[in-house]
Formats: structure tokens, C-alpha cells, sequence
């Protein structure tokens, strides 16, 4: 699978980082992009298109503020967006969040938690895992590990109580 990355501002890397990290875990190929909705549409354009020639499953678009770019991305292809709002100074996200989930009926964004770029990579992963059994293996393999953590963690709990 593939995925195309794209964020409004150099400052929303540090947030972004974490979905990489998740993709990279699973093998998910990706692309990154700085791109504007507002100052430089034409590059967003072209990095969407690009995209699509790849193979792009889906895209992850994170914004803060006006938060246009998930929608213009969506605007732009028929794969699925997952938008992240990110936090910002003065509303701290929500207005990103308020702006991505209002998208007009018949261009959806999938819309994760401020700043929950981790949830917009497992999103992305179970959207390949759809048509990609070896992502579907992968990703059903880090559930059951993540499950399988919290009975540890319970025990162990339950023996410090003297349960």
C-alpha cells in the first residue's frame, strides 16, 4: 500500500512524525508534501495527482486552523482522506476539527482526534487491509500483540494486589 502525506505548514511535522512512524512499522510506503489549499493550490494539485499515479490508497492530510486542506485534497480525488486537526494557538484544534467533519455531503473526510495522526495511519492501514492480506495479517497480528498486552498488564495487576 501507499499513502500520500500532506500538511499545511513546516510546523505540523513534529505531529505528522507520528503517523510515519506507524507506516514505516507496517511497511506502508508513503510520500510527504508541504502544500497549502490556500497559498499554493496548484502544488497541492499536482502532489494529488502524483499520488494517484502511484497508487495512493488513501491520503492523510493534517491542518490546524481553517483547516481547508483535507477537504481541497478530497476535493481533488475519489480515495479515501483522513484528516487530522491539528492543535493550534488559539483555539487548539478545534477549530480544525469543527472545519474538517463539516465537509458537504458527497466529499467525505474521515476525521480522527486533534492531533491523532497515529489513528490517521491505522486508519490508513486497515483501508489497504481491505484488498492487501499481508497488511490485513500484519495489522490483525499488532491487535491481537496490543489485546494480549493488556491481560499482561492485568495480572501483573491483579498478583500486586494480592488477587
Amino acid at each position: 500500500m501507499h499513502v500520500g502525506i500532506v500538511m499545511g505548514s513546516d510546523s505540523d511535522l513534529p505531529a505528522m512524525k507520528k503517523a510515519f512512524e506507524i507506516l514505516d512499522g507496517f511497511g506502508v510506503t508513503y510520500d510527504v508534501a508541504i502544500a497549502s489549499a490556500h497559498r499554493t493550490p496548484k502544488k497541492l494539485a499536482e502532489f494529488v495527482a502524483a499520488e494517484e499515479e502511484k497508487g495512493a490508497g488513501a491520503f492523510i492530510a493534517g491542518a490546524g486552523m481553517a483547516a481547508a486542506l483535507p477537504g481541497v485534497v478530497a476535493s481533488l480525488t475519489l480515495r479515501p482522506v483522513i484528516g487530522v486537526p491539528l492543535s493550534g494557538a488559539k483555539l487548539d484544534g478545534m477549530d480544525a476539527l469543527f472545519s474538517i467533519v463539516q465537509m458537504p455531503s458527497g466529499i467525505p473526510v474521515a476525521t480522527v482526534a486533534i492531533d491523532g495522526t497515529k489513528n490517521a495511519a491505522f486508519l490508513a492501514i486497515e483501508i489497504g487491509a481491505v484488498s492487501d492480506r499481508e497488511l490485513y495479517r500484519k495489522y490483525k497480528e499488532y491487535r491481537e500483540e496490543a489485546a494480549a498486552e493488556i491481560y499482561r498488564k492485568d495480572e501483573k495487576l491483579q498478583k500486586e494486589l494480592g488477587r
